[in-house]
């Protein structure tokens, strides 16, 4: 597995909350963009993008990296964290809101899947994310809890030439 790039992790977060509006609302929804970007990125190029570890905890993928990842962009104030309390009975959500341009420059294939995965999963909710993690192979072959091997990414079936 390759090693964590801190620099290239932040400049994927700034770069799906630039082209989302400026935010991205909720940590399961950045969880599973995160995990859509590496998987998508593991199964073509056959590395990750990030370098981050994923478990399959029970709301699906959860890259272990992010929340020191975003704890360090809000004390370098690249983002703001705002808790939104949405519903009395919910947890308050998440919001990551950019607070500088992505800086970083992407490879072509870099861009490539990034881009792919905003048009494809960027409009959808942190639970149809979820939902939609929950029903590939990598989720699936996994037990709970534990390390997701990147290599399940080859039995996703994605078809990652003819998309975006």
């Amino acid at each position: 597995m390759s090693k964590i790039s801190e620099k290239k992790y932040k400049e994927v977060i700034l770069y799906l909350a630039e082209k989302l509006g400026g935010e991205i609302k909720g940590k399961k929804k950045l969880a599973k963009l995160l995990y859509f970007v590496d998987f998508d990125f593991f199964e073509k190029f056959e590395k990750s993008l990030t370098g981050d570890v994923y478990k399959a905890l029970p709301m699906g993928p959860f890259p272990v990296t992010m929340e020191k990842i975003l704890t360090e962009m809000a004390k370098e104030e690249k983002i703001s964290i705002i808790f939104k309390k949405e519903r009395a009975d919910y947890n308050s959500t998440e919001i990551y809101k950019a607070k500088e341009k992505m800086a970083g420059s992407f490879s072509k294939e870099e861009q490539q899947i990034l881009d792919r995965v905003i048009l494809k999963y960027g409009h959808l909710s942190g639970k149809q994310l979820e939902d939609l993690s929950h029903a590939e192979a990598p989720y699936i072959g996994t037990a709970p809890n534990q390390e997701i091997a990147y290599e399940l990414a080859f039995y996703r079936g994605t078809n990652l030439d003819n998309d975006a």
